[in-house]
C-alpha cells in the first residue's frame, strides 16, 4: 500500500490539498477538455459538468482514498473502488485514459499549489495516484471479462418494443437486443448507460436503472423527464428519450454494471428491505420482480416515498409484486396522499415506528437527503451499517462511512 515515506507527506499535505481540490479539479477539467475535446463526445456528461457534480465527485473521490490509506493503512477502500470502477466501466473507460488524467491533474495541482509542490509532495501524491488508478484499472479489466466484452467496447443496439407512460413526467422503454443475439447477463438492481446522439452531434451517456425482472431476453429501464432547477435547463437526455424515442426505434446501450444487485443464491433466506423514494424506486422494482420470478419465501419488506400516488411510478406493479410474495409486505409515504392508496402514511418516510427485520440486507435508493435521513434512521434501528446497500443516481456525491 502507500509507503511509510509518502504517507508522512500525504498527512502533512492533506487539508491543504483537500482545501484546493474544488480549484483544482475546475482547472483540471477545464484543460483537459480544452485539449482533449474529444472527451465530451460520449463519455463525460456535460449537464453534471456545468454544475459542477462530476468536479465535486472527483474531488470526494481523491479525499476519500487519500484519507483510507492514512486512517486503514493495510485495508484497501473496496466498496469506493468498486463503486467508481462500476461507473468508469458502464461509461467504457480503458486504461490509457488513465495517464491522460494523470497529465493534466498533476498540472493543476502544480497550478494551484505553486512553491507547495515540492518534489517530495509531487512524488507523494503520484504514488496515492496511481495506487487508486491501479486497483482501478484491474477491477475494470475484471468487469469487462465478467461481461464478456473487450475493454470500453460496452455497446450494443436495442429495440423498443413497447413504451409505456408510467406518470406524466416517467416513460418505460421495454427493450430487445436488435441483433438477434442473446440478451447480457443482468443482476437485479443493475444499470445500463444509454448512448444519444444530441441535436448539435455530440453523444451523451445517461445511466438509467434496469426497472424489471433481468431474467429473459427483455430489459426495461424507466426514465424520469428531468426537470431543470432555477436558471439550469431540463436535463438534454432525458428529455430527448421522452420526446423522440418510440416503440421500433433503436437505442445504444452499455452492458450492464452496477456494484449493488441482489445476491442470487436460490436457497437465500435472509430478509430483504428495499427504501426508496421518487424514481428511486425502479432498480427495487427490479430487485421485487426477480425475487418474485424465483418464487422466493424470504422475508421481504417495502418501503416507499413519493409525492403522491399519482406520481409514484410502477405503483400498482409494485404492490402487485408484493402480493404475489408469500412474505412481503410495502408501506408507502405520501407528502399529498390520495385515495389509490388509502393505507399509506402522510408526510415523509418515518420508519420509527416500522420493525425492520433482523439481519436484512436493505437496498436504498433515492435523492440525496432522502438517502442520508433514511440511513441515519436505519443505523439508529440498529441495521449494521455494512448492510446498507445504496445506489447514487449521478455522480456520487455522497460518500457515507460503511465500516460506522
Amino acid at each position: 500500500m502507500l509507503s511509510a515515506e509518502s504517507a508522512a507527506v500525504v498527512r502533512a499535505t492533506l487539508p491543504a490539498v483537500a482545501g484546493a481540490l474544488d480549484e483544482i479539479t475546475t482547472r483540471f477539467y477545464g484543460a483537459m477538455f480544452r485539449d482533449r475535446p474529444e472527451l465530451l463526445d460520449g463519455m463525460f456528461n456535460r449537464g453534471n459538468q456545468a454544475s459542477g457534480a462530476q468536479r465535486r465527485a472527483l474531488a470526494g473521490s481523491i479525499a476519500g482514498f487519500a484519507t483510507a490509506l492514512l486512517d486503514e493503512p493495510d485495508t484497501r477502500p473496496d466498496t469506493l473502488l468498486d463503486r467508481i470502477a462500476h461507473k468508469h466501466a458502464s461509461v467504457g473507460v480503458t486504461d490509457d485514459q488513465y495517464t491522460i488524467v494523470h497529465k493534466y491533474l498533476f498540472s493543476a495541482i502544480a497550478e494551484v499549489l505553486g512553491d507547495a509542490v515540492t518534489p517530495e509532495v509531487a512524488a507523494a501524491w503520484d504514488e496515492v495516484y496511481w495506487l487508486m488508478a491501479g486497483a482501478l484499472i484491474g477491477r475494470e479489466a475484471r468487469l469487462y471479462q465478467d461481461a464478456g466484452v473487450e475493454p470500453g467496447q460496452i455497446w450494443r443496439r436495442w429495440r423498443v418494443v413497447e413504451r409505456r407512460s408510467e406518470t406524466p413526467d416517467v416513460v418505460s422503454f421495454v427493450l430487445r437486443p436488435a441483433d438477434g443475439e442473446p440478451a447480457p447477463r443482468a443482476r437485479a438492481g443493475q444499470y445500463v448507460s444509454v448512448r444519444v446522439l444530441m441535436a448539435d452531434g455530440v453523444h451523451q451517456l445517461r445511466q438509467y436503472s434496469l426497472s424489471s425482472d433481468p431474467g429473459g431476453e427483455l430489459r426495461r429501464i424507466t426514465v424520469k423527464r428531468a426537470a431543470g432547477t432555477v436558471g439550469a435547463p431540463d436535463g438534454e437526455g432525458s428529455t430527448l428519450l421522452h420526446d423522440q424515442i418510440h416503440e421500433g426505434d433503436e437505442l445504444t446501450l452499455s452492458a450492464p454494471f452496477g456494484d449493488v444487485f441482489l445476491d442470487d443464491p436460490d436457497d437465500a433466506t435472509a430478509p430483504v428491505v428495499l427504501v426508496s423514494a421518487g424514481i428511486g424506486g425502479t432498480p427495487m422494482t427490479s430487485i421485487l420482480a426477480h425475487l418474485s420470478a424465483l418464487g422466493t419465501s424470504r422475508p421481504v419488506l417495502v418501503l416507499h416515498a413519493d409525492r403522491s400516488p399519482a406520481e409514484h411510478a410502477l405503483r400498482t406493479e409494485t404492490s402487485e409484486l408484493v402480493r404475489q410474495l408469500p412474505n412481503a409486505r410495502a408501506i408507502f409515504w405520501y407528502e399529498h396522499p390520495g385515495p389509490q392508496e388509502p393505507r399509506a402514511h402522510k408526510g415523509l418516510m418515518d420508519l420509527h415506528e416500522v420493525e425492520i427485520p433482523e439481519n436484512a440486507t436493505v437496498f436504498l435508493c433515492g435523492p440525496l437527503p432522502f438517502m442520508r435521513d433514511a440511513r441515519a434512521q436505519l443505523l439508529r434501528a440498529g441495521i449494521p451499517a455494512q448492510h446498507i446497500r445504496y445506489e447514487v443516481f449521478g455522480p456520487d456525491l455522497w460518500l457515507p462511512d460503511t465500516t460506522a
